[in-house]
């Protein structure tokens, strides 16, 4: 089987490879990634069969990259590294999730693999879904591959028939979460406009009315105004009152 390992730390990188090397079976490093961008790059271009995953990296962490990867067409089955006391980690546990708590031992990491492969991506989407980790990307898939959105350079979501519209500072992309569940997992960031809408709040500059009472929100960095139903005029006119 053919395994990624990922970790910030070239030493712990390094520690799990010799593990893997010592072991007998069937088992092949086919790369190593430092940081969570790199290692869905590396998932997408070398098709692992497992991923050895930390959880704790600066920028992307391994919750999200594990989300990320749910969307790929053949994702990997995920281990995950940690140093994180076992209690933190007991509804991972619960669900039948394979996790190695540093310092790794060989025989954990056999004991791993082996329920690793075992495990069913089904298991794996409903975990993930659970942990309720806030992304700081948004996954598009393109052409057989992963593109990362980051957050913070969205404009606004909308719905459109069974896709989602997002609007960012590159372009647009269609992406197949629900706009309930992107305006729960960003409350922080996106403000409700419209039933089909959120848009970024920092991005808010203004409201406008067309001659027919139309409501219209205007976002800094975008020239399309988005439609603002009339129960979402009041909340909008505080935030701009408030913002100055």
């Amino acid at each position: 089987m053919k395994i990624l390992v990922v970790d910030d730390e070239a030493l712990a990188r390094e520690r799990l490879i010799s593990l893997l090397n010592e072991l007998n079976h069937d088992y092949s490093v086919v790369g190593e990634a430092e940081n969570g961008q790199q290692a869905i790059e590396k998932v997408v271009a070398l098709q692992p069969d497992i991923l050895l995953l930390d959880i704790k990296m600066p920028g992307m962490n391994g919750l999200e990259v594990a989300q990320h990867l749910i969307k790929h067409e053949k994702p990997p089955i995920i281990i995950f590294t940690t140093a994180y006391d076992e209690h933190a980690l007991a509804a991972f546990e619960a669900q039948a999730i394979a996790y190695l708590l540093k310092p790794i031992q060989k025989e954990q990491l056999e004991r791993a693999l082996q329920t690793a492969s075992t495990l069913q991506q089904g298991q794996l989407q409903s975990i993930m879904a659970e942990a309720k980790n806030t992304r700081l990307h948004i996954s598009v898939k393109s052409r057989g591959d992963l593109q990362l959105i980051p957050v913070s350079e969205v404009r606004y979501f909308r719905a459109d028939q069974k896709y989602i519209e997002m609007r960012h500072s590159g372009g647009m992309a269609l992406i197949d979460d629900s706009l309930k569940s992107l305006e729960e997992e960003f409350a922080n960031r996106f403000i409700r406009v419209h039933r089909n809408a959120i848009v970024a709040i920092e991005l808010v500059i203004g409201i406008e009315r067309d001659s027919l009472g139309r409501s219209y929100v205007l976002l800094d960095g975008c020239e399309e105004r988005i439609d603002v139903s009339r129960r979402h005029v009041a909340e909008l006119r505080r935030l701009v009152k408030e913002r100055g």
